[in-house]
């Protein structure tokens, strides 16, 4: 039986989780003393991994201060969680449908994340979307995107190809992990990276709205 692989981002692509990312990353740098990034450039650097997206934010900083920063970060995280300082993070108008549509459908669902482990659990638990996912990459076991380490693995872990898998995201980052691992590339309209930026890193189609995900997977691809 031929498995059909529908892997999603999360952060931008499942749950709108900017406002947090933003306050979390301006608490860590100005804890550290350096100048705060301006919230435009944290919202370009959503869903690379903590250590890679500090590399970008604070190019001029040591590879161990890049760690150290993102060490940081988590702990900031976790504070804001623990204190209930953080903002909902909500799924996407019609995320939800298009999960359930997607496995009415017959496909294999997965999530390959720039969030840790604990952070896709949250999410996941908070949406009741945990038992819908087959297999889960996160970047507490792979490179950072657009390496595309973290949707190898999600295909061997179900037993699918690079030809019946599609990577469902809203970066840059997202699409360039599905080309380099011979997958599709489906980009979404509604998350961090504008349209000519997935289009511009091979995106074979772009969805407007959740609504459309159906549909566009089950049309064979051009």
């Amino acid at each position: 039986m031929t498995v059909r692989l529908a892997v999603f981002d999360c952060d931008g692509t499942l749950v709108d989780s900017q406002a947090n990312i933003g306050r979390a990353m301006d608490e860590t740098f100005a804890a550290a003393g350096l100048a705060v990034p301006p919230r435009a450039a944290t919202r370009a650097i959503v869903g690379l991994s903590l250590a890679e997206a500090m590399r970008v934010l604070a190019p001029g900083l040591a590879d161990a201060d890049h760690h150290a920063l993102a060490a940081e970060y988590k702990l900031v995280y976790q504070r804001l969680r623990r204190d209930d300082a953080l903002d909902d993070e909500p799924l996407f108008e019609g995320v939800a449908a298009a999960i359930d549509g997607l496995a009415a459908a017959g496909w294999t669902l997965g999530v390959a994340t720039g969030k840790s482990d604990r952070g896709l659990a949250h999410v996941l638990e908070r949406h009741g979307l945990t038992h819908r996912f087959a297999t889960l990459q996160t970047a507490d076991r792979h490179p950072s995107k657009p390496d595309p380490a973290m949707l190898l693995a999600a295909m061997a872990e179900v037993g699918a190809t690079p030809a019946n898998t599609a990577m469902i995201g809203d970066t840059s980052f997202d699409m360039a992990m599905a080309r380099a691992a011979g997958a599709r590339a489906v980009g979404v309209a509604w998350g961090y990276h504008d349209t000519a930026e997935l289009a511009d890193a091979g995106a074979a189609v772009i969805a407007q709205h959740a609504d459309e995900l159906v549909a566009m997977l089950e049309r064979a691809p051009a």
